[in-house]
C-alpha cells in the first residue's frame, strides 16, 4: 500500500465491510449473535500485541441499549470534560458516524485528526499483516483482518492507549454479551439505556431476550445502571446483574431536568432520561477516581448537581440527534430514528417543535416537509409509526402532518458517495431501482392522500427540492415565514443530509 494518508485508510477500511449477501444470509439464518465473538476478538487483540487487561488503564465506562446509548455516552463525555480539565483526556467511542469515520474515535469531544486516524489505522494494519505472515500455513480462506466494526474497536482502544487517554467511554455496537467492545474486563461503570425491539435476527424478538444480550456488559465489581424499563426487561437485567455479582440501580428522571431547571444541549423531552442516566454514570465514575465530594448516586436518589455537571449537560453536542439548523425560510429538524420506538419519539419531538413554532400565518398553511429513508429495515412500518406519532401530537386544525413527503436513498450526492459514507451492506439493486422508496411512497399515499409524495435518487436532490418548495412559498404566499423540514430514519440519511447542508449552498 503506497499511500498512507486518511483517504487510503478509509479506502482500506471499506474493504472490511460485510457485503449485503453476507449480512442478509446471517439475518435469514436465524443463528443469532456469534457466540465465539469474544474469543475471536481476544485473539485479534493478541495479534496486535494486547491482552484485554491492558485496556483497564483506560478506566472504561461501558454503555449498551437500544435507544439513547449514543446520546447518553455524549452526555457522560461532556460532563467529564468539564469536571476533568486538561491535561486529562476523555475518549469517546461511538457508532455509526455521520459524516466522517473518524467521528467514531473522539478525544475530549473532538474526532481524532485525519493524520492520527491514518497513523493508528496503519499501525493496526501492519501488526495484523505481520501476524498473518507468521502463520503463512493457515488456510487461504482464513481472514487476516477483522470485519469493519471489530477493526475500528481495536483501533480505538490502541489509539486511546497511545494517546494517554484517562477515561474511555465505550458505546456497544449491537447487543452487549457478544459485542466486540465486551472484551473490557474492568469497566468502572456499566449502563443500559432504554430497550426496544431491534436487530431481532441477532438479539431475538422479545424484550427479555434483548435485555439478556444488553446486560452482558455487566461485570463483577462494576456498578450497573439502567434507565426505566418494562418489568419483563428489568427482571432479566436484575438477574443478570446478580449473576455477575453486582447490583442494578434503575435511574428515573432527575428533578432538575424534569422541572427544566437545567436546559439540556439536546432539547427533546426524551433526552431527559438519557441525561439522568449519564448523571449517575459520571458521578459514580468520578467517585471511583477520588472525587469523594460528589454524592453517591447509588444511595442518593437524585444527587445535587455540581456546576460542572450542569455545564456539561447544557453544552453537550451530538449532531443528528434532535438537532435544529436554520437558514433563511427553512428550519431543518434532524433526528435519526431506525426502530419503531425511536421513530415514535422522533415524531413526538417534531410535534413539540411544531407546537412551539411561532409561525404566521397559521401553521396549517405553511408547508411542512418530510425527508425519510430506511433502507434495510421494515421501512413501511416505521413510516406508519411516524405518521401516527405526529397525528397524536399535532393540535392544529391540519389533518396531515406534512404537505410534502420525499423518500430518497442514502446516496449523498448526485455524483455518488464520499468514501466515509459508502455502505456495502445494503441491496444495491434495491437502491438502483428505488424499490424501497417506491414502496414507501405507495404506503404514505394510502395513509395520506393529501400529501405531495415524491421519490428522489439522492439526498442532495431531496435537500434542493425542499429549498425550492420553501422559496416558492416565500415568493408567492408567505414572506418571512419558515418552512419546517424533518429529516429522519436512517443515520446514513441523517449524516448525508448534514454533509449536504454544510457543503452545498442554496
Amino acid at each position: 500500500m503506497e499511500k498512507r494518508d486518511y483517504a487510503a485508510a478509509v479506502a482500506a477500511l471499506n474493504t472490511l465491510q460485510s457485503n449485503f449477501s453476507i449480512v442478509d444470509a446471517i439475518r435469514k439464518s436465524g443463528k443469532g449473535m456469534n457466540r465465539q465473538a469474544i474469543p475471536e476478538m481476544i485473539e485479534w487483540c493478541r495479534k496486535i500485541g494486547y491482552e484485554p487487561a491492558a485496556f483497564d488503564r483506560l478506566k472504561p465506562i461501558h454503555i449498551a441499549g437500544t435507544k439513547g446509548k449514543g446520546s447518553t455516552s455524549a452526555f457522560v463525555s461532556s460532563i467529564l470534560s468539564q469536571y476533568l480539565p486538561a491535561p486529562t483526556k476523555i475518549g469517546l467511542y461511538t457508532s455509526p458516524h455521520l459524516r466522517f469515520v473518524r467521528e467514531r474515535i473522539q478525544i475530549n469531544n473532538e474526532p481524532i485528526s485525519e493524520v492520527k486516524f491514518a497513523k493508528y489505522f496503519f499501525e493496526i494494519w501492519d501488526r495484523l499483516e505481520a501476524a498473518a505472515a507468521k502463520t503463512s500455513d493457515s488456510p487461504s480462506d482464513v481472514s487476516t483482518k477483522p470485519v469493519y466494526f471489530r477493526y475500528l474497536t481495536l483501533m480505538a482502544l490502541h489509539a486511546y492507549l497511545e494517546e494517554g487517554v484517562d477515561t474511555a467511554i465505550m458505546e456497544c455496537g449491537i447487543g452487549g454479551e457478544y459485542d466486540s467492545t465486551n472484551i473490557l474486563t474492568k469497566p468502572s461503570v456499566t449502563a443500559v439505556t432504554s430497550l426496544g425491539i431491534d436487530h431481532v435476527a441477532m438479539l431475538g424478538s422479545t424484550l427479555p431476550e434483548i435485555a439478556w444480550h444488553k446486560s452482558g456488559i455487566f461485570k463483577s465489581g462494576s456498578i450497573a445502571f439502567s434507565a426505566p424499563q418494562k418489568e419483563e426487561a428489568i427482571t432479566v437485567l436484575r438477574e443478570r446483574a446478580a449473576e455477575r455479582n453486582t447490583a442494578l440501580h434503575v435511574i428515573d428522571t432527575h428533578p432538575a431536568l424534569a422541572n427544566n431547571e437545567v436546559k439540556l444541549g439536546l432539547g427533546a423531552a426524551f433526552q431527559k432520561i438519557n441525561a439522568s442516566v449519564a448523571i449517575a454514570v459520571a458521578a459514580t465514575h468520578l467517585r471511583s477516581m477520588g472525587h469523594s465530594s460528589i454524592p453517591d448516586p447509588t444511595t442518593t436518589s437524585h444527587i445535587e448537581l455540581p456546576p460542572e455537571f450542569v455545564k456539561g449537560l447544557e453544552e453537550v453536542r451530538w449532531p443528528g440527534r434532535c438537532e435544529v439548523r436554520r437558514e433563511p425560510n427553512v428550519s431543518w429538524h434532524i433526528d435519526g430514528g431506525h426502530t419503531l420506538e425511536s421513530i415514535e419519539v422522533t415524531g413526538k419531538w417534531f410535534a413539540e417543535q411544531i407546537a412551539s413554532a411561532q409561525t404566521m400565518p397559521s401553521p396549517s398553511h405553511i408547508p411542512r416537509i418530510l425527508i425519510f429513508n430506511q433502507q434495510t429495515r421494515d421501512a413501511n412500518a416505521l413510516a406508519k409509526a411516524l405518521y401516527t406519532a405526529l397525528q397524536a401530537g399535532i393540535t392544529s386544525p391540519s389533518t396531515s402532518p406534512f404537505t410534502h413527503v420525499i423518500f430518497t436513498t442514502n446516496q449523498t450526492f448526485n455524483e455518488g458517495y464520499k468514501p466515509d459514507l459508502i455502505s456495502m451492506n445494503t441491496n444495491q439493486q434495491d437502491v438502483d431501482t428505488l424499490a424501497v422508496q417506491r414502496a414507501l411512497a405507495l404506503t404514505w399515499s394510502e395513509i395520506d392522500d393529501t400529501a405531495d409524495v415524491r421519490v428522489l435518487k439522492t439526498i442532495e436532490d431531496a435537500i434542493a427540492t425542499s429549498r425550492q418548495i420553501a422559496r416558492e412559498w416565500e415568493e408567492n404566499d408567505g414572506p418571512g415565514s419558515e418552512v419546517m423540514v424533518l429529516v429522519t430514519g436512517s443515520l446514513h440519511l441523517v449524516g448525508g443530509a448534514i454533509d449536504v447542508l454544510e457543503t452545498v449552498s442554496r
